[in-house]
């Protein structure tokens, strides 16, 4: 039996959502990331020495990192579904957002949130040079970089309606974090409305609304 490591609020929100559209059983552990820090509790270094979400186990296996996993369950359970043919355009598509997700677009919007958090982390009387160091940092550095992903992003989507190819596929459920996070992180709203309609469309699959009975409250879904 699949066992999902979950942490709230996190990653770990597409695995689950990955395992209803395969329709494999699996069981889920909690945990809860500490208020003060956001951090993930020591007892997830038990599973992983990291001690970071998501991680699965399925029987002696311990397989952690979201693209990692969502490979695994596809190549495991998903009987040639979610992903597409080898040797095709949309193979290649499928290769470059696996790894865009969290290889490109994750990083500066993990600096946004790191930029935006460090005035409130220093002493009072480092506050100002703090917050400017911060606000240069997001306006000079990160929101040029989230903009020109967003536009990017944009004109893929003006060409096929899931980042692959026509069907959808575990490249979707990799983009959606991401993407989930840029609406609060990084303005994504009505001026990318093919975007929108992207996270209308994940978020309106049964799948999608079963895993997220199931895995609680999720702040960063719109």
């Amino acid at each position: 039996m699949i066992v999902v490591h979950h942490l709230n609020n996190s990653r770990s929100q597409r695995i689950l959502w990955m395992l209803e559209e395969l329709g494999v059983p699996y069981e889920i552990k909690r945990y809860e990331r500490d208020l003060a820090t956001m951090l993930a509790p020591a007892s997830l270094k038990a599973v992983h020495p990291l001690g970071k979400s998501p991680v699965i186990t399925d029987g002696d296996k311990v397989l952690a990192e979201s693209g990692a996993i969502l490979e695994y369950l596809v190549d495991t359970y998903g009987n040639g579904r979610f992903r597409p043919a080898p040797g095709t355009e949309d193979r290649i598509r499928y290769n470059y957002f696996m790894h865009f997700a969290e290889g490109s677009m994750m990083p500066p919007l993990l600096m946004k949130l790191v930029f935006a958090r460090i005035p409130a982390r220093v002493p009072f009387f480092m506050k100002p040079v703090a917050r400017l160091i911060a606000t240069g940092g997001d306006k000079q550095m990160v929101m040029p970089n989230l903009t020109a992903q967003l536009a990017f992003l944009e004109r893929e989507l003006s060409t096929r309606p899931w980042f692959a190819g026509r069907e959808f596929s575990a490249a979707d459920v990799q983009m959606s974090f991401p993407l989930e996070a840029a609406t609060e992180r990084a303005g994504l709203g009505g001026g990318q409305p093919k975007l929108m309609d992207f996270l209308k469309r994940i978020h309106d699959r049964p799948a999608y609304g079963r895993a997220l009975d199931k895995g609680g409250p999720y702040a960063l879904m719109k």
